[in-house]
C-alpha cells in the first residue's frame, strides 16, 4: 500500500494562521473575480485510494500550494485518500501537474479532463477532511483500499466484454435503470455495501474469471474493485476514461 510521508518537515502553511487557509470572500466577490479573469481554465477531476497518515496536515498543505496557483474546486481528503474536482488556470496546468506528482502518494494519478466545460464550475477553493471519501458502509480496516483492480481504457474494456467477461454496473439504481450495457449485472440494493455484497454472492463461482466494473465518476468502482480483490477475485478491471466525455460503447 502506498503511504504518505510523515508531516515532520516544516511546511510553509504551519507558520500561517489557520484562518488564512480557507475562503474569506462572499459569493458576489467570488463571481465577479471569476468573470473578470482574462485567462482560460481547465476543469478536471482525480481520485486515489492511498493511506494518508495526517489528513488535516495534508489538507492545509494542499490549500496553501493550490491557492497560490489559482486553483478552484471541491476536494475531500481522508485517511483513505483524496477525491478532487477542480479547475486550474490553463497557464498553470503544467505547474499543477508537477505539484501533484511531487507528492509520492499522488504521483502519476490520472487526471480526467472535462472537454465540454466553460471553466466556471467553481467559485472558490474548498478542501475538507472527511472520515471517508465515499459513504460506503464498509469497514476499511478490514481490507487494503489501495489494492485496486486494473484501470482499463475503452478499447481494452470493450475487448474483454467481447471475450465474455462479466460486467457489473456499480452506479446507483436510478442511473442504471436509465441506461446500461447489455448483459451487465445490476445490483438491486439501494446501498453501496449492499450492492457489493450482492455481487460477491452472485459471482462467487467467477473468482478466477475477468470481472469488469463501471460507474459514473470511477471512485465507486475503485473502492468496489479493492473489495472484490480482498475477497479473492483475481482479474478485476474498471473502466477509466481519459476525459469526462469518453465512453465505452
Amino acid at each position: 500500500m502506498r503511504r504518505s510521508p510523515p508531516c515532520a518537515l516544516g511546511y510553509l502553511w504551519q507558520a500561517m494562521n489557520a484562518h488564512d487557509l480557507r475562503n474569506q470572500y462572499g459569493l458576489g466577490t467570488l463571481r465577479a473575480r471569476l468573470d473578470a479573469e482574462p485567462f482560460a481554465r481547465t476543469t478536471l477531476s482525480f481520485y486515489r485510494y492511498v493511506r494518508i497518515t495526517d489528513p488535516e496536515g495534508l489538507r492545509n498543505a494542499l490549500y496553501a500550494d493550490w491557492e497560490a496557483l489559482g486553483v478552484l474546486g471541491r476536494i475531500y481528503v481522508a485517511g483513505e485518500g483524496i477525491n478532487a474536482q477542480l479547475s486550474v488556470p490553463a497557464h498553470h496546468m503544467e505547474q499543477f501537474r508537477k505539484a501533484v506528482d511531487a507528492r509520492p502518494e499522488f504521483s502519476d494519478v490520472p487526471f480526467k479532463v472535462a472537454v465540454e466545460d466553460d471553466g466556471k464550475s467553481f467559485l472558490k477553493l474548498t478542501i475538507k477532511v472527511r472520515p471517508k471519501l465515499v459513504a460506503d458502509g464498509l469497514s476499511d480496516g478490514a481490507f487494503d483500499t489501495a489494492d485496486v483492480g486494473d484501470h482499463l481504457d475503452a478499447e481494452r474494456f470493450n475487448a474483454l466484454m467481447d471475450e465474455g467477461a462479466t460486467v457489473v454496473d456499480m452506479r446507483n439504481n436510478y442511473e442504471a435503470l436509465i441506461g446500461h450495457f447489455d448483459g451487465a449485472l445490476l445490483p438491486k440494493s439501494d446501498t453501496f455495501r449492499g450492492a457489493v455484497e450482492e455481487m460477491l454472492q452472485k459471482l462467487a463461482d467467477k473468482k478466477e474469471e475477468p470481472v469488469l466494473l463501471y460507474c459514473t465518476g470511477g471512485i465507486r468502482c475503485e473502492k468496489a474493485s479493492a473489495w472484490f480483490r480482498h475477497h479473492g477475485f483475481t482479474h478485476v478491471g474498471q473502466y477509466t476514461a481519459a476525459s469526462s466525455t469518453t465512453r465505452v460503447r
